[in-house]
């Protein structure tokens, strides 16, 4: 039984420009001094939420994918963040678990924000998101708008088993609703009964929306594990106890009274 030490970073993000932010990130990579387990990115970590794929769209083995490599592989950690692909003539809000062994596993958003216009050109993802495995953890990880979609995050408990431990949610969500999406992390952490990372960028981007960040990590009871104000970009590492999950879970049996059901694809 081991715990998961995982690092979040909290940036603001330059409009467009991949070069730039990646090297923000890298020098953001290069300053955690531990051995940890997991980096966790903001969505579309290297250009901001743009939803006109056309001119910025990179292939599986681009230059972002490159460096999500290349960064696992230099902090032996796996990284999870978003980057748009263009695969099959179709663009995709890609989420990608890269392990410092260069191996990944991907998921393609499912909810696209058509407030935002994303519906218009890129395409749903139509599986569901992988549990990836990590240290003895399972891990389900999510894209943004699909935190105002419970169903499908929805855990499942089945001969003593949970189906999974940890929920990660990445995203470029605006400070105009900032509340909700506090409040949802919060949610999603106690109906399913597991750690919850959101990590969220700072910044106006190039379409003017700000954003406050209010990146966080939230134990089984809905409490925040991380102190830092909003609007600040900062890097924390923090160490997830699978103890303590387990403990809460023995003494609180919610699992065992969850309702049965299936999304359809």
């Amino acid at each position: 039984m081991q715990d998961l030490k995982v690092s979040i970073i909290q940036s603001d993000l330059i409009w467009k420009d991949v070069d730039a932010n990646l090297a923000s990130f890298a020098y953001d990579i290069d300053q955690i001094q531990e051995d940890i387990d997991l980096i966790v990115l903001p969505e579309m970590f290297n250009m901001g939420f743009v939803v006109d794929p056309e001119d910025v769209a990179e292939e599986m083995e681009g230059k972002s994918m490159q460096w999500l490599r290349d960064q696992a592989k230099q902090k032996q950690a796996v990284i999870c963040a978003s980057i748009i692909i263009l695969e099959n003539g179709n663009y995709y809000n890609r989420l990608l678990w890269v392990q410092p062994n260069g191996h990944f596993q991907h998921y393609d958003k499912r909810h696209l924000f058509s407030l935002g216009g994303e519906h218009h050109k890129f395409t749903a993802g139509r599986t569901e998101s992988p549990i990836v495995e990590l240290k003895g953890w399972k891990i389900k990880p999510l894209v943004c708008y699909d935190l105002r979609f419970p169903v499908w995050a929805k855990n499942n408990y089945s001969k003593g088993e949970y189906e999974y431990d940890l929920l990660i949610y990445i995203a470029n969500w605006p400070a105009s609703r900032r509340d909700p999406w506090m409040s949802l992390l919060k949610a999603r952490a106690i109906e399913n009964q597991v750690y919850v990372i959101g990590v969220n960028r700072i910044g106006e981007d190039g379409n003017g929306l700000a954003h406050a960040g209010d990146s966080n990590i939230y134990d089984a009871k809905g409490k925040k594990l991380i102190k830092h104000a909003s609007n600040t970009e900062y890097t924390e590492t923090l160490s997830l106890s699978k103890k303590t999950l387990n403990d809460f879970r023995e003494k609180f049996t919610v699992g065992l009274d969850w309702d049965r059901f299936f999304v359809e694809k």
